[in-house]
């Protein structure tokens, strides 16, 4: 791979990584905290991939300039990036060309967010929180699935009592029939992703779709069983209604470590 090769590569990979900063791609990747992080490095391969194409270009014009031609014995030298005595120009290796594989997978390959199947195969990654924030007094309570279920084991629902809450998530059925409703909590990536799950109890609607994203309305139940997989706490929620709703515009939960 040449210099011009090694440039374009960068280039293309900078301005891959900055369309998906750009748009919700990257939340298929990395957690929505990230995105300066992700911008900055698109920033920095596009303005190496220029400084890069700059250098060559100024090379190109000094050794131009030096009046070197047929039999002057210039251009050969070993610090030129120009055809060497052996008519060939100066290559990096191979490896090079491995940057092509996180630019195909950027334009070629956009992987869905984790769901069911991974929910059902990997234990609940509940933690206790290090504290709960204030709730407002009056209305049904929005709260996450980390929220509901951090309050509910470990806060011995306490603030839940007599509340009517509303949970979203996506829906995942274990072996034994018990439904769930499940997020992936994030601590970076996609690749560290682990689910927390609420199980459902109550008016159930009698046909669950695993991967269906409900928006479930309840009440706080004292039930916790344990996760078939890791033997983790897992609270119930008692149904009243269950909607079905998109897949939001961020389908990880970040909450659990914020």
């Amino acid at each position: 791979m040449n210099r011009q090769a090694q440039s374009a590569l960068l280039f293309l990979l900078g301005a891959a990584l900055w369309h998906a900063g750009t748009t919700d791609l990257y939340l298929r990747y990395v957690k929505a905290g990230l995105r300066p992080l992700l911008l900055a490095a698109a920033v920095v391969l596009v303005a190496a991939a220029v400084a890069s194409v700059g250098y060559g270009w100024r090379r190109g014009r000094r050794g131009a300039g030096s009046g070197a031609g047929p039999g002057s014995g210039l251009g050969h030298g070993l610090g030129t990036d120009g055809p060497g005595a052996d008519g060939h120009g100066h290559h990096a290796p191979h490896v090079s060309w491995l940057l092509l594989l996180p630019l195909l997978a950027l334009i070629l390959v956009a992987p869905p967010a984790l769901g069911s199947y991974s929910a059902t195969r990997t234990g609940t990654a509940l933690q206790q929180p290090l504290a709960y924030p204030a709730l407002p007094a009056t209305g049904p309570l929005r709260l996450s699935v980390v929220d509901y279920a951090g309050r509910a084991v470990y806060g011995k629902g306490r603030t839940l009592e007599g509340r009517r809450i509303q949970v979203t998530g996506f829906v995942a059925v274990d072996r034994s029939g018990t439904p769930y409703l499940v997020r992936m909590a994030l601590n970076c990536c996609a690749a560290d992703a682990q689910p927390v799950k609420i199980g459902l109890t109550g008016a159930i609607p009698p046909v669950l779709q695993p991967d269906t994203w409900l928006t479930v309305t309840g009440t706080y139940t004292p039930r916790t069983e344990k996760d078939p997989v890791n033997g983790g706490p897992v609270p119930f929620l008692r149904v009243t209604e269950a909607t079905p709703v998109p897949v939001p515009h961020d389908p990880y939960d970040e909450s659990w470590n914020t």
